[in-house]
């Protein structure tokens, strides 16, 4: 199960990496120039929330059922924080991915109670843009790409 899971958090985050960006370009392109939130622009931000939300799924999953965390529990959390990559993997990259999916879920929420277009864009645009260098801060890069 695990490795299958692996696999989905992999593949999903290419996907979630894009909406992203995109969302956030979108959003700081609309402010930029001064265009009116339309139902595409909530489109775009809303498909990034909801694949965030289903990444953030896979990782819970992939969390609990990781060999990380057997090894961790087996050594202690004291010896597992003294492994760099035991301490990536069960503290530092779940830590942070959740800080920044409630960055992004706050982004969303804050746009629906703004009042004005600029502001709807602003909203989305610094807080998930946020959320955004959070996540690209804490992927294992070695391992995903290796």
């Amino acid at each position: 199960m695990y490795s299958t899971i692996k696999e989905m958090h992999s593949f999903w985050a290419y996907a979630v990496l894009g909406l992203l960006l995109i969302a956030t370009l979108n959003s700081f392109v609309g402010l930029s120039k001064k265009k009116p939130f339309t139902a595409n622009d909530r489109k775009i931000a809303l498909f990034a929330l909801i694949f965030s939300h289903i990444q953030l799924l896979f990782g819970l999953i992939m969390l609990f059922t990781s060999p990380y965390l057997e090894t961790a529990k087996q050594i202690g959390m004291g010896a597992a924080m003294k492994d760099s990559t035991l301490r990536l993997y069960i503290v530092e990259h779940p830590l942070t991915n959740i800080i920044a999916l409630a960055l992004i879920t706050i982004g969303w929420s804050k746009h629906k109670k703004a009042e004005g277009d600029a502001a709807k864009f602003k909203k989305i645009a610094v807080l998930y843009a946020i959320g955004l260098v959070l996540l690209l801060s804490r992927i294992p890069w070695g391992t995903w790409l290796g």
